[in-house]
């Protein structure tokens, strides 16, 4: 069993980041790293939109970066998923594969998972013309011809956002109907670089063997046409999940699973969560290390809190007994 003041589930931006600000404040952290040890940022290629890296920085060199920073203030790390979590009072508990950890305060960074089509090829080229952040990767295809897959209000926002850099953007939705608002629809169509494949499916990106995308092979759902396109890029944006199936019926979650946070506070005290598993807005890499200071920083007033009145109890007990 081990004792912990502060555990961090996640190893992405955030939770680094809430490493750094709580070691620092001598806490002493301890992440749960999680299999996919630097989140999201570690399958991303270049990063030229995080501060201080003016040439730009490898994703994963970042959060091996981030990783030794936090190690140097402290923190223990350990190489696994949390599979259980009990917050129904305090110390709480975090079970792992061969840990049991109690903690006097959690702070939630698991972030959120870009939904796949789950195609092989597809998991193979991210990173390398495979995308599912345009605001992340779009300045890289200046001039070229780009794809993006979803017809909500992210593949739409994503399709006009890409218009600044790519030659032609091209949104394939599997339905002839948009889920995205009126507006965001008027705003593509009325977009003279945005063309529309309807009632079509991605089933092939190419080529694997070639390193990078050149081509889409996409068949018509009702004629069952299939149609090979030539392509420098695709953008996945059919939605992220949001990695909080350890909270249901514990924290209060929005109806797409995202954590209800006052700032980074949860509705349990003591419980605080940033980064993507509570933004449902703006999802960077920034935004995320931002959420992860200011939830370390709760943490930190909070058991300072719990401190200070546990000496203030003592000291009230004494003087009775005196």
């Amino acid at each position: 069993m081990i004792r912990k003041k502060i555990t961090i589930l996640g190893s992405g931006a955030s939770g680094l980041t809430a490493a750094v600000y709580a070691g620092r404040a001598n806490l002493e952290p301890l992440v749960i790293q999680g299999l996919q040890a630097g989140g999201q940022l570690t399958i991303t290629t270049d990063v030229e939109n995080f501060p201080g890296f003016p040439e730009g920085i490898q994703g994963p060199d970042l959060m091996e970066a981030m990783h030794k920073q936090a190690e140097r203030f402290g923190t223990q790390f350990i190489y696994d998923n949390a599979q259980m979590v009990d917050l129904k009072k305090r110390p709480f508990v975090v079970k792992t594969s061969s840990e049991e950890i109690i903690t006097d305060s959690l702070l939630i960074c698991t972030g959120a998972s870009a939904k796949l089509l789950g195609i092989e090829s597809e998991s193979k080229l991210m990173g390398h013309g495979v995308s599912a952040c345009a605001t992340c990767d779009g300045f890289f295809f200046k001039d070229l011809k780009v794809y993006v897959v979803g017809g909500g209000d992210t593949a739409l926002e994503e399709a006009v956002f890409l218009t600044r850099f790519a030659k032609s953007v091209t949104l394939i939705h599997r339905r002839e109907n948009f889920r995205a608002s009126a507006i965001m629809v008027e705003r593509a169509k009325n977009n003279p670089k945005i063309d529309f494949i309807l009632n079509s499916v991605v089933e092939e990106i190419y080529d694997v063997e070639s390193g990078s995308v050149n081509g889409l092979l996409v068949k018509n759902i009702k004629t069952n046409e299939k149609t090979k396109l030539e392509a420098d890029g695709v953008f996945i944006a059919i939605g992220h999940h949001p990695n909080t199936d350890l909270f249901a019926n514990q924290l209060e979650l929005d109806e797409s699973g995202y954590i209800i946070t006052d700032g980074v506070k949860t509705n349990i005290p003591g419980v605080f969560a940033a980064g993507d598993v509570m933004d449902t807005v703006y999802k960077q890499a920034v935004t995320a290390a931002g959420s992860g200071c200011r939830a370390a920083l709760e943490a930190q007033w909070y058991l300072e809190n719990l401190e200070a009145n546990s000496d203030h109890d003592g000291a009230k007990e004494k003087m009775l007994v005196d």
